[in-house]
């Protein structure tokens, strides 16, 4: 009962987001519009660049709200600091203590897939359990498969999963180039086209971690991600009743990234691209760390 009510809210956090970013996306959308607006019409500007004298004290009591609203002009007692230091200490802690539930949590929806070397790049190598993946500088002979990448560096899982909440932990050790995530299988995989890589199309969601920067991509639109760690382990959610792509730091379940895509209208498959030799540095391969027990489809 336990474990359901903690679904139970974790979905309904999920839902409550992504209407949060839909609506902030509208709103982006209608600011920049009014932008524009301002841009093409600059006899709208001059109102504030060349006031007219009876409007001078509509101008001045806008420039004092806007200084009072400056950030740096905001004091606190000490207090008031205090509370809220406290406060933020306590949070953390709480979000701290929740760590092994929503790790044990996240496992239960641990699914079960295996690489496809016939979509696999002649230039990677498939291990025999078809749980990792390397780069090789050696471009193998293998048949040209209509499924198969013969441009950019990727492989993409056998399983196609449709419904429900899935979930794997990808190790990512050792690693200075790497991008992981999820695709339709529709994503296109011949040519030299931008959409074959992955998070550049509408077909697939990824992150990418390169000299040290960690980028998130779809649609061809990066998401430069404020973080400076190099992390060894990162989780992969998908839920398909939430329409949510999340990616996190397994280790504790750190959050990197969340895509709202809403619906899903095909199949996702675990998609992953070890990345080139990168000047030497980048050999490891990308394993698959699956949970023990993977969950059926819910």
């Amino acid at each position: 009962m336990e474990e359901r009510a903690a679904i139970s809210a974790l979905d309904g956090l999920m839902e409550r987001n992504c209407s949060l970013i839909q609506e902030i996306e509208q709103d982006l959308a209608r600011l920049s519009l009014a932008l524009d607006q301002i841009d093409t019409e600059p006899d709208t500007m001059s109102f504030f660049s060349y006031p007219e004298q009876e409007d001078m004290d509509t101008v001045d009591r806008v420039m004092d709200l806007l200084n009072q609203s400056d950030p740096s002009s905001v004091s606190l007692d000490e207090a008031k600091a205090e509370q809220i230091i406290n406060l933020t200490n306590s949070m953390l802690l709480l979000i701290s203590s929740q760590t092994p539930l929503i790790k044990k949590l996240l496992k239960s929806y641990s699914s079960e897939v295996q690489l496809d070397p016939e979509t696999a790049h002649p230039k990677l190598i498939i291990s025999p359990q078809g749980d990792s993946v390397a780069y090789t500088d050696t471009w193998q002979e293998l048949p040209d498969v209509p499924g198969r990448f013969d441009t950019t560096l990727n492989v993409i899982s056998l399983q196609g999963f449709s419904f429900g909440r899935h979930y794997w932990e990808i190790d990512v050790t050792g690693k200075t180039y790497w991008e992981l995530g999820v695709t339709y299988s529709t994503i296109p995989r011949k040519g030299t086209s931008e959409d074959c890589w992955l998070g550049r199309g509408a077909e697939s969601w990824c992150v990418e971690f390169f000299d040290g920067e960690y980028t998130a991509w779809h649609r061809g639109v990066p998401h430069q991600l404020p973080i400076t760690k190099c992390f060894y382990r990162i989780g992969v959610l998908c839920s398909f009743p939430a329409g949510l792509v999340t990616f996190l730091e397994a280790d504790k379940m750190t959050p990197l990234f969340s895509f709202c895509a809403g619906i899903f209208s095909e199949c996702l498959h675990l998609a992953l691209c070890p990345g080139h030799n990168h000047n030497g540095n980048n050999a490891k391969p990308i394993v698959i760390r699956n949970a023990s027990s993977p969950t059926s489809d819910l």
